[in-house]
């Protein structure tokens, strides 16, 4: 006659914690370096953006023979303005104008005070200054 084994397949409850502490350990050591390259990325973000969108403005002022007033703005990249009859574009890939990667709108000056026009975002923050991820990103 054969006895039967105890089944022995399952987790101790004792392994399952052991197994929880190790993951929120590494959880908590992990978690704050993923978060710093994060921030890093929306700068960089912006960057590449603030980059496009002055390549479209070159173009524009390259058909156009000047760029943007301050009143059109970077809407005219997008869509003619009512006074220039040259115009030729869109000249952004996309038809609408990013929105910067805190949900802001960039800022466009013309003329600019570092050159032919200023072109910037104002950081997570959203106001002039700060360091980190509310650093301000610039063309210039």
């Amino acid at each position: 006659m054969r006895t039967q084994k105890p089944n022995n397949d399952g987790f101790t409850l004792i392994e399952l914690l052991v197994v929880l502490v190790i993951l929120g350990l590494l959880a908590g050591l992990v978690g704050p370096q993923v978060l710093r390259h994060l921030g890093g990325a929306k700068s960089d973000t912006a960057q590449l953006q603030i980059s496009e969108l002055g390549a479209g403005l070159d173009l524009f002022h390259l058909e156009v023979g000047r760029y943007p007033t301050g009143s059109e703005g970077l809407e005219a990249l997008v869509e003619a303005p009512p006074s220039v009859s040259n115009w030729h574009g869109p000249y952004l890939k996309k038809r609408t104008v990013p929105k910067d990667p805190w949900g802001n709108e960039y800022n466009y000056q013309f003329p600019g005070e570092h050159g032919p026009y200023d072109l910037f975002s104002y950081g997570a923050d959203n106001a002039e200054g700060g360091e980190g991820d509310n650093r301000d990103i610039v063309s210039w």
